[in-house]
């Protein structure tokens, strides 16, 4: 979505994530047996690989590979830096990727001309660009998984 009030341009984007391969997301059921309407907790469960590894030998399956200590250091860094435990944590998500965003801005040519500023948030990431021609350029994303 997107809207244009006097100098600023705001756009909301909803950015769907997926689970790295050998990974799931499941969401938790509230108390009634039912699917949350929103802030739910999505748990990252691991999944068998075997038949992907023996097909295509492109990847180690993390549930029956256990030794395998590169792969399984690769994987529990990523769980490290985005979730609490085994599930989802969106403030880690946001930061995580306030900072890739940041570091890829300083490598665009546009860097030069505008000034990226991240906005304060801890549910979403809020990033403002400002040129020239002092229209302020406003975007959030928000977080989403699919089932």
């Amino acid at each position: 979505a997107w809207r244009v009030h006097e100098n600023s341009i705001a756009y909301c984007l909803l950015v769907f994530l997926r689970p790295p391969p050998g990974h799931s997301f499941s969401l938790e059921l509230d108390t009634m047996g039912q699917l949350p309407a929103r802030h739910s907790s999505i748990r990252v469960v691991l999944e068998c690989m075997c038949s992907r590894e023996q097909l295509l030998a492109d990847t180690l399956c993390f549930l029956h590979h256990p030794n395998d200590k590169l792969l399984r250091d690769r994987s529990s860094s990523l769980l490290r830096t985005l979730c609490t435990r085994s599930y989802l944590d969106v403030e880690k998500i946001a930061c995580w990727v306030q900072l890739l965003v940041r570091s890829a801005w300083l490598l665009l040519p546009q860097s030069h001309h505008c000034q990226l500023t991240v906005l304060p948030s801890s549910r979403s990431c809020r990033f403002q660009l400002t040129g020239t021609s002092k229209v302020n350029i406003c975007t959030e994303m928000i977080f989403a998984v699919q089932q």
